[in-house]
């Protein structure tokens, strides 16, 4: 039995009642079309709904399935197209591959041809949901991932972004933790020259500098001890693409200068060999740190920062673009209300209104969590205010209205941490996350300040 949704075109009856018969028997649902004149109604009206496949016969009356084929790409629906043809009409096929078909069969053909078709499309579906959940885990933002924005602030940094994109040139990427900073660095690379190559990243911070050095460097087996196989780092994966270095100004003094010669020399030695391997790379950097005062205060070197700091691009929080934050809001909720297979598809009026006052000093992610965990506990088909980890937890009246508190940096930090916290239901992987800091980073801060109840994971 199969779990999956298939879509067919075909004005031949006997064709339709085979197929109907034994995809049925399959446990498949289906659509079925005579006339690729009603198949291309229904997807210009309602696409193709998270169809499986779509099987369309190359030769009918009022439509040529080549014609439909050419329609279905230009429309970006995310659908393989298998093209049923006769033996008469078998150039067609071939042309059909060449505009984009997964495949072709020819009629007359046995079952067996379809469930190996079916059988690969069906693998191939779910390792693209594992490729996708993966990058998840992983922080990597995929090439379709959107930015969503109408605000001038982050147009022009958009727009500079699509400019420096065309260029060689190395570019450090500013901002506070949850801007945005990684889907930027996306951004430029898929619209670079280097878009078909590999864009990698890596937090410089999440890692001791032992690790850290052997992720980047790789290292040869016996390097040290553990090292029972030789292991090819991120530069070598990389090279001809672009690497991102997230939280830049985590890193040691020894990485530092171990990066500089990659920047300087465009090649590295792996850890344990004395053999240097040459690389072509574009780094991308980001950190929330102000780089110009670490070189001041000696802890990130001046010409490692010139070599980054070609070009430099500063994320604006998003308090500072406030028009941008009910497209983000409708946007995380589409998603997520898709995820959980959830009809919700609004806002009440007081809950928009409480999203569009609040400071936001988690950002985008922090906006991101409050709509995945409203998506969760709504019962209806509209998200309220009372749903909203916002609603619980406001912004002090000094923070919204923009007066300075003289507190320690600690008391702020303190502060910050305990309302990530809290925002995120006490889930302590997720707090790191939105805090970009290491969970061991984020259970020392919380023993030194005291502020452990209890979180999760």
């Amino acid at each position: 039995m199969y779990n999956g949704r298939v879509i067919i075109c075909d004005d031949e009856v006997e064709i339709l009642r085979y197929l109907s018969k034994i995809l049925t028997a399959k446990g498949l649902d289906l659509e079925v079309f005579s006339s690729g004149t009603s198949l291309m109604s229904y997807l210009e009206n309602r696409g193709v709904d998270a169809a499986d496949l779509l099987l369309l016969d190359v030769r009918m009356p009022d439509l040529d399935g080549l014609e439909i084929l050419q329609r279905v790409k230009k429309m970006n629906l995310e659908v393989p197209v298998v093209m049923m043809t006769a033996y008469a009409s078998i150039n067609s096929a071939i042309e059909a591959m060449k505009l984009g078909a997964y495949d072709y069969v020819t009629k007359p053909f046995p079952k067996e041809k379809i469930f190996g078709i079916l059988e690969k499309v069906l693998e191939r579906k779910e390792l693209l949901k594992e490729n996708s959940a993966l990058k998840d885990e992983l922080g990597i933002p995929s090439p379709s991932t959107p930015l969503i924005f109408s605000s001038e602030s982050f147009r022009r940094v958009h727009d500079m972004a699509m400019l420096v994109a065309q260029s060689e040139s190395n570019v450090v990427i500013l901002g506070e933790s949850g801007t945005g900073k990684e889907l930027v660095a996306s951004l430029i690379h898929n619209n670079s020259p280097r878009a078909k190559e590999r864009f990698l990243t890596i937090n410089c911070a999440a890692l001791s500098d032992t690790l850290l050095e052997s992720q980047l460097f790789g290292h040869v087996r016996g390097a040290f001890t553990g090292a029972v196989n030789a292991q090819k780092g991120l530069l070598d994966a990389a090279n001809h693409g672009t690497l991102f270095l997230d939280e830049v100004g985590d890193m040691s003094p020894a990485i530092q200068a171990k990066l500089l010669r990659v920047l300087q020399e465009g090649d590295f030695i792996p850890v344990g060999d004395t053999r240097a391997r040459s690389v072509d790379i574009r780094f991308v950097a980001a950190t929330n740190k102000d780089l110009e005062e670490e070189v001041r205060q000696k802890r990130f070197r001046e010409d490692l920062y010139f070599r980054l700091n070609v070009i430099s691009l500063h994320l604006p929080p998003l308090r500072e673009r406030g028009e941008d934050i009910e497209l983000l809001a409708r946007h995380f909720l589409t998603k997520y209300a898709a995820r959980m297979k959830r009809e919700i598809s609004d806002f009440t009026k007081e809950a928009m209104q409480l999203l569009t006052s609040y400071n936001w000093p988690g950002n985008i992610r922090e906006l991101e969590n409050a709509i995945e965990r409203a998506a969760i506990l709504t019962r209806g088909h509209t998200i309220t205010a009372e749903t909203l980890p916002v609603w619980r937890n406001p912004q002090p009246a000094e923070a919204k209205t923009g007066v300075n508190r003289l507190v320690s940096l600690e008391t702020v930090e303190r502060e910050h941490i305990l309302h990530v916290l809290k925002a995120s239901g006490n889930n302590k992987s997720r707090a790191a996350k939105i805090l970009e800091i290491a969970r061991r980073t984020l259970d020392r801060k919380i023993e030194e300040y005291g502020l452990d109840d209890g979180g999760s994971r």
